[in-house]
């Protein structure tokens, strides 16, 4: 059974009682994320997430940890583009100790000047490792040309310049602004009282104001246009990303790009993996990626190889985007894709953590609960001739960017190999 509530605190509130399970998962989705920070603010989202790890007046982070661990439960956070969530998992038991604490992290953070000079080193060293691991990298380095000059293409971690020069009152005055209860979502799953959730949220957050709407944080993304673009690294290997923009997760047509996605790159049966790395061998890790926003989306194919693969590789690409988009997809393909998605998604609904964030994200992103049997029956309209049209609108009537990462002499073999199969 699941309810929902707008709170007279105008935070928006959903809980599924399951009863025959023995834990409860919340989640607190804050609704600021990357794109919502000024250029001198990059990464304060990112930022705010650590610090209410860190203590407020009452605990200070041991405590916090010890206490959780207390319970066996479990803590952690993320942050996105567009929103930031805190969650948690415990026993049904132990449900409202652990939303005390949760909502005295995100309303009390105290941020004190000598934690967040710590804390600034634990990100700094998040960065330069995320700026060793190329094929994590190579998404931020297309995003950002994706994106030119808007923080949509900012990394969610923010620079290593933004990060040092965080000081206190910038990044507490970001968190005072963004989180307050109308600017959040709370899921709750599993065995609980829904009415006493409600009472429990509502008065816990009745003394905190309401803050601004964070759309006021944001704006349109640019127009796409076309780039090749390299970072010069010592790697071994080369990383490609080969896209353009995608959908937004307002697109109906995002159902048909799920089935697109999976087909052509989602999985090991897909047709990349199953031509580039199976057959060719041009690479361990070759994959199609999808993301969805709230106006804009991207679509991508990545691939890892040696130097000396980079020609074939764009060949092989080539020749499978062509079939693609003028052959279509088969009826078993899509029968195939169906199924999958049929049982991936009523799979996932074996976790309660799962079902808390998918509640909260449906919440989030289009204001009410969007049912698992209603985005099956969405998937299952999918057909071959949606699919093919899909692929023509992204694969072949704009023209495909390049993001690239290796030494300069790669580099340049790369955009000489991309110009002979996609520029000429």
């Amino acid at each position: 059974m699941i309810s929902s509530w707008d709170l007279y605190n105008k935070a928006k509130l959903v809980v599924e009682k399951i009863p025959h399970l023995r834990s409860a998962a919340i989640g607190f989705f804050v609704k600021v994320g990357s794109r919502h920070e000024s250029q001198s603010l990059a990464g304060a989202s990112h930022f705010v997430e650590h610090m209410i790890f860190k203590g407020t007046d009452t605990r200070n982070a041991r405590e916090i940890a010890e206490s959780f661990e207390q319970m066996g439960g479990q803590l952690n956070a993320f942050t996105s583009k567009e929103y930031t969530c805190i969650y948690a998992r415990t026993l049904d038991e132990d449900l409202y100790t652990a939303l005390e604490i949760i909502i005295d992290m995100l309303m009390n953070a105290n941020f004190k000047v000598k934690d967040m000079e710590v804390e600034k080193e634990v990100v700094l060293e998040e960065i330069n490792m995320y700026e060793d691991t190329p094929d994590e990298l190579i998404h931020d380095v297309f995003n950002q040309q994706l994106w030119l000059d808007h923080a949509m293409g900012t990394p969610i971690l923010g620079t290593i310049d933004s990060v040092s020069d965080f000081d206190r009152d910038m990044v507490f005055d970001f968190y005072r602004k963004n989180y307050m209860p109308s600017n959040m979502v709370i899921a709750v799953a599993g065995n609980v009282d829904e009415q006493k959730v409600k009472s429990y949220i509502e008065e816990s957050l009745s003394g905190f104001r309401s803050g601004i709407d964070y759309h006021a944080y944001s704006s349109q993304p640019p127009l796409y246009a076309p780039f090749v673009h390299g970072v010069v690294k010592d790697t071994e290997q080369v990383q490609l990303c080969v896209g353009i923009t995608g959908l937004s997760y307002a697109d109906n047509k995002r159902y048909t790009l799920n089935v697109l996605n999976s087909i052509l790159g989602g999985g090991m049966g897909s047709r990349l993996f199953q031509r580039i790395r199976e057959e060719l061998g041009l690479a361990y890790s070759v994959y199609s990626a999808h993301a969805t926003y709230s106006d804009t989306g991207s679509f991508s194919i990545l691939i890892g190889t040696s130097p000396s693969k980079v020609d074939k590789f764009f060949s092989a690409l080539r020749q499978e985007l062509d079939s693609f988009v003028r052959s279509g997809v088969t009826e078993e393909e899509i029968i195939r894709t169906r199924k999958l998605m049929k049982s991936s998604t009523y799979l996932s609904l074996e976790s309660v953590i799962n079902r808390m964030n998918r509640l909260g994200k449906s919440i989030l992103m289009y204001d009410k609960v969007v049912s698992p049997e209603e985005i099956i029956e969405r998937i299952l309209r999918v057909d071959g001739r949606m699919v093919q049209d899909l692929a023509r609108e992204l694969l072949e009537v704009q023209p495909l960017s390049l993001a690239a990462i290796g030494t300069e002499e790669v580099l340049a073999m790369v955009h000489t190999s991309f110009g002979e199969n996609w520029r000429n």
